[in-house]
């Protein structure tokens, strides 16, 4: 029978079933990066395993033989429920199941088999109506245009404004919506009738609803069973999840559920981050942060009674802000960002050292580890050839270097793309018991001799603690492995590989 409803609301279907297909797949790898941390790895393994399932969908499309429209729009149900539910489906599942891997990979499996089925359906729907080029290429296009705005729509507004929970239940909705609406567009062409299947469709349009309406408490319980101590605060912006759990013993931000620090240590670490590269500078009156945006490190700098200047670069808006929506972060940096000589940058800070012209006495470098390759570019030779054009004479930097008894290699790593970049290097290490064993890179562009002498009053370092931390026991001494290039990213592999031999 031919379909009474017109080809451009059909191919509309075709833009929605595209969109809402790639949001699935981009929350499936968002999620999987943020709870499994190894986000090269995971992206990777769900776009093929979702590229697979399409074709795997398309091919069990030849098997319909009958009821196209019907089938189609039950396909569109099983969508909405499977690809709306999946977010909070696999945040629950995360700390639940040991098998969470396999759950992940099934929801991605599922999604794209129910995706792949669709398109073929729709354009067997619409052959009769159409010239067959016509119909394939605007198909196409149709498709590709509702991955594009997908795609654009994902980091820009959908993550940033929704969050990952309620961007899936949406799209679950939409879902549901297109196939309520499908029962009214192709009516002509369900045999037996559309009453079922609209009770249907709104049934799984009002489930999807509630769980819109209760994502802040959905979210909470997944995050709860992942995190030891009492979530306090959370926000999702456009770069990343940010989250502060409390316990007794303080409060630990973790970006992407990534531990940055616990209040009760980091001092330990900022201290140890700041202090030697300000000690080793010539003359340190303008400071160069780039990361950093709780302003612990911040804090530190301003320690110093000649430092004039402080110019602070990091992406997110809403972690260098993160103090005046969090106040015992402010008491904690010691309203660090209030301070007269403190200028806050919000930008990459690869491309703000490619645009910016200025130079400084020292540079503190205070980036999330490289489990990315956002984040591995940061930690390039070409990155520190940058930096290197803005440091004066006598300028010494600190670069935050992962662990070196952990993530061996990645640790030296680092130090040898320094050395690469032209920097004389001395590595250095300081104990952080949230974190263990950690270690930083101090660099000149000059040989030097490390500092022997830094302020007197902090909590952590003294001189005899600043001079030992630059001796090496034998298990965190160098090792042989190639230099972090924009075109290799060796870092983000190296810290991926080693730091999953410690999880649990």
């Amino acid at each position: 029978m031919r379909s009474s409803a017109s080809p451009p609301l059909l191919f509309l279907n075709i833009f929605v079933v595209a969109a809402c297909g790639l949001i699935y797949e981009l929350l499936a790898g968002t999620l999987a990066s943020y709870v499994l941390g190894d986000s090269v790895t995971q992206f990777s393994l769900i776009i093929g395993i979702y590229l697979t399932a399409l074709g795997a969908g398309a091919w069990l499309s030849g098997y319909v033989q009958h009821a196209l429209a019907r089938v189609f729009l039950e396909i569109e149900l099983g969508v909405a429920l499977l690809g709306g539910c999946s977010a909070p489906l696999l945040f629950l599942g995360f700390s639940r199941l040991s098998w969470f891997r396999l759950l992940l990979y099934l929801v991605v499996f599922g999604v794209g088999v129910l995706v792949g089925l669709e398109l073929p359906l729709l354009m067997r729907i619409l052959k009769d109506r159409m010239v067959f080029k016509d119909l394939v290429s605007r198909a196409m296009a149709f498709d590709y245009v509702g991955a594009l705005v997908a795609s654009l729509a994902f980091p820009l507004f959908l993550v940033p404004h929704l969050g990952l929970v309620r961007t899936s239940l949406m799209f679950g909705m939409i879902n549901a919506a297109v196939a309520l609406w499908g029962t009214w567009l192709l009516a002509s062409e369900l045999a037996g009738g559309a009453r079922g299947l609209r009770w249907r469709a709104a049934f799984v349009l009002a489930l999807l609803a509630g769980g819109f309406w209760q994502a802040d408490r959905l979210t909470t319980l997944a995050e709860d069973s992942l995190y030891e101590g009492e979530i306090v605060y959370s926000k999702t912006s456009t770069y990343q999840r940010l989250l502060i759990t409390r316990s007794r013993a303080g409060f630990e931000l973790y970006l992407n559920g990534n531990l940055q620090f616990h209040s009760a240590d980091e001092y330990r670490y900022h201290e140890a981050l700041v202090h030697p590269a300000l000690s080793a500078s010539a003359a340190p009156r303008s400071v160069l942060i780039l990361g950093g945006g709780d302003g612990l490190a911040l804090r530190e700098v301003l320690r110093w009674p000649h430092v004039e200047s402080v110019v602070l670069v990091d992406l997110d808006p809403a972690m260098t802000t993160l103090s005046k929506h969090f106040p015992p972060l402010a008491t904690l940096n010691e309203q660090s960002f209030d301070d007269p000589r403190v200028h806050v940058i919000n930008d990459d800070a690869l491309i703000w050292l490619q645009q910016d012209r200025r130079r400084f006495d020292t540079a503190i470098i205070d980036f999330p580890d490289p489990n990315s390759f956002a984040l591995g570019k940061l930690y390039t030779r070409y990155f520190y050839r940058l930096l290197a054009n803005h440091l004066n004479p006598g300028a010494a930097i600190s670069v935050q270097s992962g662990s070196p008894l952990f993530a061996r290699q990645a640790f030296w790593c680092v130090v040898r793309t320094l050395e690469a970049a032209g920097f004389h290097v001395h590595p250095y290490h300081a104990t952080v018991p949230s974190f263990g064993e950690w270690g930083f890179a101090l660099g000149k562009l000059e040989a030097f001799t490390p500092p022997q002498h830094t302020l007197t009053g902090l909590r952590f370092l003294d001189d005899s603690t600043l001079t030992s931390m630059f001796g090496f026991p034998r298990d965190m001494g160098p090792v042989d492995v190639e230099i972090n290039r924009l075109d290799n990213q060796t870092l983000v592999r190296l810290t991926e590989d080693e730091w999953r031999r410690w999880e649990r």
